[in-house]
């Protein structure tokens, strides 16, 4: 298996180190959105997608007026999924399963460039897009994008033991490709791990917003830990799903790489890595 690491957003609030922990506090944060695309025996396989390509027209009507605002993201096309699989000399449509972390829009955004693929995702999350439980919950889902009707594979919370954690599951016809209950962020959030032939690697989403909360003596920048505390659907089980991200780093590092899914550092370092 090959893994390209790409950046399918770019977003700059302002804030400096106080949102990115970055040097530099008079100016612009940088976060990314980390989406994997894997070349598999079975075909291409995209992990997360991004804000996706309206995001570079109609920015505001895809992403809502107030996230716009707030964390100023890139309208640039040469950061869609869809750009980037073409530069690697592959046919986006070749893209035959998008596996999603959670349903938020700078993770799902980019659905609507592959109208032809299959969506993996937790049932829970499913569910709280099509049948959420009050106003906040559905203020946080974009219902136009998906307008264009995904085609969803939804996995309940079931299944094996994985480095500590339970109920995961491989993805149907998607081999060494894993879904990972990580409530806390969304009631559906999951991690997605991958079983590279060279050791794992795992895209914890949102479950932690930054590098820092995966080291044993958890940090995370003001600003970016407030908007953490205030986008979560369930406390308890955030914490306690960051307490065993830490566990696996800690006891399984050789083993397993985990990265938060906007951190820029890690991105650069994995991005890196990959090409060596």
């Amino acid at each position: 298996m090959r893994v390209h690491h790409l950046n399918c957003g770019t977003m700059r609030p302002v804030g400096g180190k106080l949102v990115d922990g970055r040097p530099g506090l008079f100016r612009r944060a940088e976060l990314i959105c980390h989406c994997l695309l894997l070349e598999t025996d079975t075909g291409l396989v995209l992990i997360e997608t991004g804000v996706g390509t309206p995001t570079v027209t109609r920015p505001a009507e895809w992403l809502g007026a107030g996230f716009v605002r707030l964390v100023h993201p890139d309208s640039d096309d040469d950061l869609s999924a869809t750009t980037q699989i073409r530069k690697l000399g592959f046919d986006p449509a070749d893209v035959r399963d998008i596996v999603l972390t959670h349903l938020d829009l700078d993770h799902a955004g980019g659905l609507v460039d592959f109208p032809q693929a299959k969506v993996h995702v937790h049932a829970r999350e499913l569910q709280a897009l099509e049948k959420p439980v009050d106003r906040k919950e559905a203020s946080r889902y974009r219902k136009v994008q998906f307008s264009h009707g995904p085609i969803w594979k939804s996995y309940r919370a079931d299944g094996e033991p994985w480095f500590g954690f339970d109920a995961v599951r491989e993805l149907e016809g998607v081999p060494d490709v894993l879904i990972i209950p990580l409530a806390g962020h969304t009631r559906g959030h999951a991690g997605i791990a991958v079983d590279t032939g060279d050791g794992w690697l795992l895209n914890a989403g949102d479950a932690v917003f930054h590098g820092g909360e995966l080291e044993q003596k958890p940090h995370i920048p003001f600003a970016l830990g407030f908007f953490e505390s205030y986008m979560q659907t369930e406390k308890t089980a955030r914490l306690d799903n960051q307490r065993r991200l830490r566990e696996l780093v800690s006891n399984n590092g050789a083993e397993v790489t985990a990265f938060a899914a906007h951190d820029v550092t890690a991105f650069e370092r994995l991005s890196q890595r990959s090409r060596l």
